[in-house]
């Protein structure tokens, strides 16, 4: 259904709504005094979708996808809102298989350095140790009693105005859509000057789609992952991607293989796209020392850079300049985005390092094992390796190729010795390996904003995933030894390894923990590391 032929069922469901407000407003007003930000957190977690729920949209093969829209557009309706009202947010709509985030994070920080008396809302996901972290305001998050606010402002909206179109709408939204709906109410409400919008999964039938004119579209690196439901060859998954494609707003990518590039082409003509851009290299930005580490973002800073040009062409009296000016190189370098290709001292154990990476495609941990397997990052200047300790923390999503990924890391880390001429075999490079589940406690529990209801329970008792993990490794290096090997019920448990593999050993650790984002927050948490991190 396109956005427009909704219209009139929305302001119908808009009437509705506000002929209802009126009599909820005193009630509304007395049960906001009592929810907290936890209450909100509790609300939220309900609306997540348990593993059968997920199995059976894999199984389906993606078919629900043809109401995906419809039913966002439904939601907006119900909490008072019509599509055009979005175009106010001014976004910079982004998706992309590999570094969305970080380019996300970078146009914010460009953004904000060139006007800063602009109010700039960024919203990306997933969030690392704070569900609030997906919404901020000029760089942070907002409140947690902002997000409780606003979270029950849309929470009794959707409870009060049950009004529904289509059979398939559920009465509330799930997690993602939610959450995405709380972030259009929430950038409304604080009248942001700029949005910078990230894509959860996709684009075409992605919730954050429903954009009707955002201001420009940007597209990063394509590779392959969420097969079951974008596809699974590069030219499915880029027209999934082009579907953020608008008429008449500018499209601009990165440099993509030739299969993706010609179906994003393809999708920017047929959404009638007023340009088609692939950006070109920036001059000198290959001299900027960028907040986030790793080569691999310089791909995602020069995207940014065209973003931010594009943009505040359109919405401001920007100028454009044949060198970068000094105000985005300031962006560039100030920009943070915790979790990618981050090194961490640890505050409280002794000659402790994490690196933390949430890569979780192959092309994402190649970029990871670059970064990590490089002088100063995982090699050491200084002391030889066997005066250090190197453990890797690992997990995956179920339904993801373990031994594929742990393969990457493996082959990847032989490629890097070989390239900075170090004398030390890959199968010897790490000390121990752990596999552990992304439960946050050991007894079990999850921190609220961390809870995944979509882990199976019968995977999370036996640790399928996390023995599948460990035999891929004894395949991948039949020589590591199996003692060396641990496979473990939780995060916090995996901390309390390398506390022990720490004490033993005596020499300074090295942690990279990667393969996924959950794990990278659960850590953060459990280790004490959110003040240093984050």
């Amino acid at each position: 259904m396109h956005i427009a032929s909704v219209s009139l069922y929305l302001r119908t469901s808009i009437y509705r709504y506000r002929s209802s407000s009126c009599l909820l407003k005193a009630a509304f007003s007395r049960r906001m005094s009592t929810r907290s930000y936890a209450d909100a957190v509790e609300q939220l977690n309900s609306l997540q979708s348990n593993a059968a729920t997920l199995e059976a949209v894999r199984a389906s093969g993606g078919r629900s996808s043809d109401f995906a829209i419809p039913e966002m557009l439904e939601y907006l309706g119900r909490i008072g809102y019509i599509p055009d009202q979005l175009n106010a947010l001014n976004v910079i709509h982004i998706t992309g298989t590999k570094g969305k985030g970080s380019t996300s994070a970078f146009t914010d920080s460009v953004l904000r350095h060139a006007r800063p008396d602009w109010k700039v809302g960024l919203y990306t996901s997933p969030h690392l140790v704070a569900v609030r972290e997906r919404i901020r305001i000029n760089g942070a998050p907002i409140s947690e009693e902002q997000f409780a606010k606003y979270f029950f402002e849309v929470w009794d909206k959707l409870q009060s105005n049950d009004v529904r179109k289509h059979e398939s709408t559920s009465r509330m939204p799930g997690y993602f859509r939610f959450i995405t709906l709380m972030a259009f109410h929430t950038f409304l409400e604080l009248k942001v000057d700029a949005t910078v919008l990230e894509v959860g999964v996709g684009g075409t039938y992605d919730s954050t789609n429903i954009v009707p004119q955002p201001i420009v579209t940007g597209i990063t690196a394509l590779g392959i992952d969420h097969v079951l439901v974008l596809g699974k060859t590069l030219r499915e998954i880029a027209w999934q991607k082009g579907g953020i494609f608008k008429k008449g707003v500018d499209a601009i990518t990165v440099n993509q293989p030739v299969e993706g590039m010609v179906m994003l082409e393809a999708r920017a003509k047929e959404l009638e796209a007023s340009h088609f851009e692939v950006v070109s290299t920036t001059p000198g930005l290959s001299e900027v020392h960028l907040g986030l580490a790793g080569a691999h973002q310089i791909q995602n800073a020069n995207l940014a850079i065209h973003l931010a040009r594009s943009f505040l062409a359109s919405k401001s009296s920007f100028r454009e300049e044949s060198t970068l000016p000094e105000i985005f190189i300031e962006g560039l370098e100030k920009t943070k985005w915790p979790g990618r290709c981050q090194s961490v001292v640890d505050p409280s154990r002794k000659d402790t390092i994490w690196y933390l990476d949430g890569a979780h495609t192959v092309e994402s941990l190649e970029c990871c094992m670059e970064w990590f397997v490089s002088p100063g990052v995982g090699l050491s200047t200084k002391a030889p390796s066997q005066d250090l300790s190197r453990v890797l923390i690992f997990n995956c999503t179920s339904g993801r190729s373990g031994y594929s990924f742990l393969n990457t890391v493996h082959s990847k880390i032989a490629q890097q010795l070989k390239l900075h001429g170090i004398d030390e075999g890959a199968d010897s490079f790490f000390n121990h390996v752990i596999f552990c589940a992304n439960v946050t406690y050991a007894d079990g529990h999850f921190k609220g904003d961390l809870t995944a209801k979509a882990i199976s329970t019968a995977d999370l008792a036996e640790l399928k995933t996390q023995q599948e993990l460990a035999s891929a490794w004894t395949s991948l290096v039949p020589s590591f030894p199996t003692s060396r090997i641990h496979v473990l019920p939780s995060i916090e448990d995996a901390v309390r390894e390398v506390e022990t593999t720490a004490a033993n050993d005596s020499k300074p650790a090295k942690i990279l923990v990667a393969g996924s984002l959950h794990l990278v927050g659960g850590v953060i948490e459990v280790a004490g590391l959110s003040n240093v991190a984050l």
